[in-house]
């Protein structure tokens, strides 16, 4: 059976999209180009969002210390040996890169974009750090690269961000995502399943709202407790405060949540891995591969796919 995305994935998968795009393969490269947050300067707050060691998602090989270009070079190195005619994205990952005054930024994209192999950037951000001025420029980029913006949204429960020290809401994640697909650019969103205080009816009822929203991609993440954050903290002293799902629960919810997911909506990811030595729970011992194949026959075991219970508002 093929399926509205025009393959017989049960899902609208990533890899599927970047051939359809492109052409051909084309690789995320991670940068660390020193920016911070708007909850961690004192402009909004201090110390970041609850859940947060940036560690966990900063690749060993970027850091503020070297270029752009020299981070580019060391995160190509590792794909080069078996791709080496592939094309790259600029994934601006650590913190939020949208953070700060236009030229400044402007100027760090440029550096990526200079390099041979880049033929496009990817900034992770927050909602609340998306202005028109900057859209200007990005929309103007397009015609001769490929631009996405991703939105850490994590949640569309205010009473959830607040929890969290996040620093913004989700009309401010409405606005951001409404005003970057109007400037013709790809919008990506972020996700955390299993925040405090958030049953599965509330994590299934995300779906239903980030379906409303005119987004290209998603990206689900569990939540983990890891070292450095305030969530470990408040781990060792009250377990109980968190409801920690085991891999098998979780593969259950992503296949709920599929189900009621908006048909068109990329499907970047379905987890994250924090590296093992910041990594206090859950312990899974699961590679995201092995997890999306477990998604993928739980798919096919019950018969489901992606949006088949959508119903559009």
């Amino acid at each position: 059976m093929q399926f509205p995305w025009g393959h017989e994935k049960r899902y609208n998968d990533y890899s599927s999209y970047i051939r359809r795009t492109f052409g051909e393969r084309v690789q995320k490269v991670s940068i660390n180009a020193g920016f911070t947050c708007p909850n961690r300067d004192g402009s909004k707050g201090m110390g970041g969002c609850a859940f947060c060691n940036n560690s966990t998602f900063n690749p060993s090989y970027c850091g503020p210390e070297l270029t752009i270009q020299e981070q580019i070079e060391k995160g190509s190195s590792f794909f080069r040996p078996k791709y080496q005619t592939q094309q790259y994205l600029a994934y601006f990952q650590a913190y939020s890169n949208t953070y700060g005054e236009t030229s400044y930024l402007i100027e760090q994209y440029q550096q990526a974009l200079s390099h041979p192999k880049v033929t496009g950037i990817v900034l992770g951000t927050r909602p609340d750090c998306i202005s028109d001025d900057l859209l200007v420029h990005l929309k103007e980029w397009q015609k001769d690269y490929y631009i996405a913006i991703e939105l850490g949204a994590e949640s569309t429960s205010n009473e959830t961000l607040e929890q969290i020290n996040r620093g913004h809401s989700y009309e401010e994640t409405v606005d951001a995502a409404k005003r970057i697909a109007a400037a013709g650019i790809p919008v990506g969103m972020h996700l955390i399943l299993g925040l405090p205080g958030e049953d599965r009816a509330q994590l299934l009822e995300h779906a239903v709202e980030v379906s409303k929203l005119p987004i290209n991609f998603l990206k689900l993440h569990q939540l983990q407790i890891v070292k450095g954050s305030a969530f470990a903290k408040i781990y060792e002293e009250q377990k109980e405060y968190f409801r920690l799902y085991t891999a098998e629960e979780f593969i259950e919810i992503v296949v709920d949540f599929l189900e009621i997911m908006h048909p068109g909506v990329v499907m970047e990811r379905f987890i994250s891995q924090a590296p093992h030595d910041l990594l206090i729970a859950p312990r899974w011992g699961l590679k995201n591969f092995e997890f999306v194949a477990k998604v993928e026959k739980r798919l096919a075991e019950r018969e489901t796919y992606q949006g088949r219970l959508y119903t559009a508002p």
